[in-house]
């Protein structure tokens, strides 16, 4: 039986006590001690005020440029565990696509709007909107457990470890190619670029070598762009050829190399952007705040015999003895904004293509809303839990996880969790 998240518990009063085990959240609600606060994550509320001190909870972050690791610890047990979605590629395409439709109608003889993009001055620390994003979705689930929790300290990833400035505090320049780190950061970076597995054969768990996708001998430089990882069994098959020869029976294969091969270090860049101005917002807080480095989580992890997972990297983030895990299911957190305030909407082309009505909420719906509805006649029988995406008819549709149901009457549903600009999932 898996074990899950340790369940958050208030008092009256809205402090916060320590976490219960879900086990005993079912004996507060059998018992009618406690009602439901908050559906996700899963908070009861007691119905007396309780005067106790709560044990101390630390709260350890992994930020990633994807997705970031949360873990809460009680000294050394993780009770609850989170993996947070970031929406950065969605806002960087809106804003591209915005951009262009602009662009586009300055060209059309239609109503000419004046270019304002030199009227505007950006304050010091500002970040694009998509890396914004980051810091400000991890703050908003950082203020949620304080105030679910008894926080008393939190714990962040900022760095990559450099073993040669530890040594060295005089290193400079040209000695850091020529160390005992010599190669380790690219090797880190290949491994996370390629998944950890033989870019050929697609093996993992295995030894993988520093592989030159156009050889040494043939000219091919030691640029990152023309790295990969492969096992010994295909770096020995393909040894001096060219990729184009090695693959020729698989152009499909190929053309994925290729394209894997040319792929930007944003990832890394988004993340080295936002870490300290993370660090800043978390100080903010006003909570003790510690960092760490990347190389001692991985440390701790391999020690402990981990599996490479955000929310089991966030746990060991930090000086780590030992770990209990006590949860198994991480609650997976997406962020999917809070819509859009814009009332027309537009096509490809930038030209009016439908209006949005001014009410978002219908029959104390709204869009975004998770609902539970049951349905006991017609052709559409059963229950249902899922975002709801409302109608001004009343007929609702409803994504689920086995796909996406229509036509369901406001009458049947019920509000499971207000919209809050996440979806969630185990």
């Amino acid at each position: 039986m898996s074990k899950s998240n340790f369940v958050f518990v208030l008092d009256a009063d809205l402090k916060p006590l320590t976490p219960c085990t879900p086990g005993m959240a079912r004996s507060l609600l059998k018992s009618g001690k406690a009602s439901v606060y908050r559906r996700y994550p899963f908070t009861l509320i007691l119905k007396k005020k309780v005067d106790t001190t709560p044990a101390p909870i630390t709260i350890k972050l992994d930020p990633g440029s994807k997705t970031t690791g949360i873990a809460l610890l009680q000294g050394s047990k993780v009770i609850f565990a989170a993996e947070l979605t970031h929406r950065g590629q969605t806002i960087k395409a809106s804003l591209e696509s915005r951009r262009s439709l602009r662009r586009g109608r300055r060209t059309r003889h239609t109503r000419y709007r004046q270019a304002r993009f030199l009227n505007r001055t950006r304050p010091k620390g500002w970040l694009a909107p998509s890396l914004q994003h980051r810091v400000e979705t991890t703050m908003t689930w950082v203020k949620k457990f304080i105030r679910l929790t008894p926080l008393k300290s939190i714990i962040q990833e900022l760095v990559r470890f450099d073993l040669q400035q530890l040594e060295n505090p005089e290193i400079s320049g040209v000695e850091y190619q020529q160390g005992e780190l010599r190669g380790y950061e690219v090797r880190e970076y290949l491994l996370n670029k390629w998944d950890r597995k033989c870019t050929y054969c697609g093996a993992e768990n295995i030894p993988l070598q520093v592989e030159h996708i156009h050889p040494r001998a043939k000219g091919g430089s030691n640029r990152i762009y023309n790295l990969s990882l492969a096992c010994e069994k295909c770096n020995l098959k393909k040894g001096t050829q060219d990729i184009e020869q090695f693959l020729a029976k698989k152009p499909d294969l190929l053309k994925k190399i290729k394209a894997q091969a040319k792929q930007p270090l944003k990832d890394a860049a988004a993340v080295n952007s936002t870490r300290w101005a993370l660090f800043n917002r978390l100080k903010e807080t006003g909570l003790s705040i510690s960092t760490s480095s990347g190389g001692l989580t991985k440390f701790n992890r391999t020690r402990l015999g981990l599996a490479k997972t955000h929310w089991l990297d966030a746990a060991c983030v930090g000086q780590v003895e030992t770990l209990s895990i006590l949860t198994e299911k991480p609650l997976l957190i997406k962020a999917t904004g809070h819509g859009t305030r814009q009332m027309c909407r537009t096509d490809k082309f930038g030209f009016p293509s439908r209006y949005v009505p001014q009410n978002k909420f219908v029959h104390g719906f709204q869009t975004g809303d998770i609902v539970k509805a049951v349905v006991t006649t017609g052709k559409k029988i059963g229950t249902y839990v899922g975002r709801v995406a409302v109608r001004s008819t009343g007929s609702f549709n409803i994504s689920t996880a086995n796909g996406l149901i229509q036509g369901i009457g406001y009458k049947n549903c019920v509000s499971v969790h207000k919209k809050d600009g996440y979806n969630y999932g185990f």
